[in-house]
């Protein structure tokens, strides 16, 4: 990646009260389109979605059970946008068979003509995994095992093993993979296994130590020199805030809101996640409209598509 790229995690799709606004609840396919779309039109580099397959009830007043399935959200958003990414943040692969994964994320690949991106991620709700009959304590060496699986039938149509999968994706070696967390164990995966890191929040130590704990992983993985993503994220409003926008995001003047991005360059940051809070969705319409025009180009971002 040259410069900044900016991605948004798709709104209603996923409806955790941690994290979902209060005009999501009301909404549906449409108000995913209209900012999938948006993010298409105005340069954003990708759109996501998450991914839950079944809440458990004990957690469902905090988690809802609103969570659209990811592939097939993603496949939906293929065939209603031209450019932008299609990323999962991110898909639990220990759920899952790999060859289910790759046979998935290799057809939206080529149905969208290049443009899925797979971010993987161990899982962390114990009850969901008994929900679906797999072993909690092993999610992190399964989800080690899924990736080499997964990239391998990327790579080469039978995977070295019996059972050989088409259509084959359009980016060469298939869709690059991004591993989420902000622990030292996802730290760790994401060197030695990723295309790509995703925090989940703001790491512990602060994005430069956590920045640099992964560049010294990478080299002890002898990948040094290999390109990879480093993500970062960021509560932005553009112009004046309404009385909802939290004090944790940036406001204000373009200048000002690129200024703070591209220090998060300066730490290595290749690819901030950004969250506008805002009272419905025709307002985030506008704000990424507002973002792509008068902040991207300050911050070296491409800016319109």
């Amino acid at each position: 990646m040259s410069g900044l790229t900016f991605g948004l995690q798709l709104p209603v799709q996923a409806q955790s009260t941690l994290f979902a606004q209060p005009w999501e609840r009301d909404a549906g396919p449409a108000e995913i389109a209209a900012v999938a779309q948006a993010c298409d039109a105005h340069g954003f580099d990708y759109v996501a979605v998450c991914d839950h397959v079944a809440i458990p009830r004990e957690h469902a007043p905090r988690m809802t059970t609103t969570w659209y399935d990811t592939v097939a959200t993603l496949g939906w958003l293929a065939g209603i946008t031209r450019r932008v990414k299609l990323m999962s943040h991110v898909y639990v692969v220990a759920y899952r068979n790999p060859l289910l994964t790759a046979k998935a994320f290799a057809t939206l690949d080529a149905l969208s003509g290049g443009r899925a991106v797979l971010g993987v991620g161990a899982g962390h709700l114990e009850g969901e995994f008994a929900l679906l009959g797999v072993p909690f304590a092993e999610r992190g060496r399964r989800t080690d095992e899924a990736v080499r699986a997964i990239r391998a039938r990327f790579a080469d149509e039978w995977g070295g093993g019996d059972g050989g999968q088409r259509p084959r994706p359009v980016q060469p070696g298939g869709p690059p993979i991004w591993i989420g967390g902000s622990s030292p164990a996802a730290i760790d995966r994401a060197a030695r296994l990723g295309d790509g890191w995703l925090p989940q929040g703001p790491p512990p130590e602060g994005t430069a130590a956590a920045v640099s704990a992964l560049r010294a992983r990478l080299a002890a993985a002898g990948r040094a020199d290999a390109p990879f993503a480093v993500g970062g994220g960021m509560h932005v409003y553009v112009g004046v805030p309404h009385d909802g926008v939290p004090e944790r995001a940036v406001t204000g003047e373009p200048e000002k809101i690129a200024a703070l991005l591209r220090a998060e360059a300066e730490l290595g940051v290749t690819h901030v996640q950004l969250s506008f809070p805002v009272r419905g969705h025709e307002e985030l319409v506008d704000q990424i409209a507002a973002f792509a025009h008068e902040v991207m180009p300050l911050a070296g971002g491409g800016g319109e598509g």
